[in-house]
C-alpha cells in the first residue's frame, strides 16, 4: 500500500471500506476534513483503519439520523486517508482526513463485531479524482460578488487573501466543503461529474442562496 496520500494509484484502492455516515457533511478529493470522534465504534473503525491503509469513506444517509444502523445510504462517497490523528485527554479521536477519491457503493457488507458499517466500493467512474484538476477557468470576480453577499448573510469571515491565493481546484473544494449548504446540495456538489461542473454549479447554488436570502429580507423602506 503506498503511503503517499499525494501518490496513490488505482491499485492502491481497497476492495473493501469502513464508511462514516455523516448527514450534510461533504468531502471531496484533495479535501482537508477535521473529525471529531467520541463513539466506540467510530473510535474501533478509525483503530482498524490505522493498522491498516488509512482509508474511511464519508457518505450521507438518506434520512437524518446518521446512528440508525440501517439507514439508507447515498451511492456515492469519498475516501479520505487519515493524515493526522491525536487522542485528546477525554479518550477523544481528532483526526483529518484528506480525500481520495469518490466512489459507489456497489455492496455494503454486514455490520463488523465492532459496531461500524463497511461497504464494497466501485471505483471505475471516479479515475480522474487521483489526478490534480487543471485550471478551472472560474470568473473570480463574479465568484467574490457572490462569496461578499453569502458570508454577509450567513454571518461568515473570509480571509480574501487565501481566496486570491488558492488554485480554482482548491478554492472551489474548500467553499464546497465548508458552506453550510443543504445536505442534497453537498451531494450533488459531490456527484457532479467532473471539478468545472462543481464549480459552475457551485456558483449556481451560491447566486440561488443570495436571490433567495434577499428576497426574505424585510424591505426597511416600506412605508407603515
Amino acid at each position: 500500500m503506498n503511503n503517499d496520500v499525494t501518490a496513490m494509484t488505482e491499485q492502491d484502492l481497497p476492495g473493501t471500506l469502513p464508511v462514516f455516515p455523516l448527514g450534510g457533511v461533504l468531502l471531496l478529493p484533495r479535501g482537508h476534513l477535521p473529525l471529531n470522534i467520541f463513539e466506540n465504534r467510530y473510535k474501533a473503525m478509525v483503530d482498524d483503519a490505522l493498522r491498516t491503509d488509512r482509508l474511511i469513506g464519508i457518505i450521507q444517509p438518506r434520512t437524518k439520523n446518521s446512528n440508525d444502523d440501517h439507514a439508507t445510504l447515498f451511492s456515492t462517497g469519498c475516501a479520505g486517508r487519515i493524515i493526522a490523528f491525536k487522542e485528546t485527554d477525554d479518550h477523544r479521536y481528532e483526526i483529518t482526513l484528506r480525500g481520495v477519491s469518490r466512489f459507489n457503493v456497489a455492496r455494503e457488507q454486514p455490520i463488523t463485531r465492532r459496531g461500524y458499517r463497511v461497504i464494497e466500493p466501485s471505483w471505475s467512474d471516479f479515475q480522474l479524482d487521483l489526478a490534480p484538476a487543471d485550471s478551472l477557468n472560474i470568473d473570480r470576480n463574479r465568484l467574490k460578488t457572490l462569496l461578499r453577499s453569502y458570508f454577509d448573510m450567513e454571518g461568515m469571515e473570509c480571509s480574501w487573501s487565501a481566496v486570491d491565493g488558492a488554485t480554482d481546484d482548491k478554492l472551489i473544494t474548500c467553499l464546497s466543503m465548508v458552506c453550510p449548504l443543504d445536505a442534497g446540495e453537498k451531494q450533488a456538489l459531490l456527484e457532479a461529474a467532473c471539478c468545472k461542473t462543481r464549480a459552475d454549479m457551485f456558483m449556481t447554488l451560491l447566486e440561488m442562496a443570495v436571490r433567495d436570502g434577499v428576497r426574505q429580507r424585510p424591505d426597511t423602506n416600506q412605508c407603515h
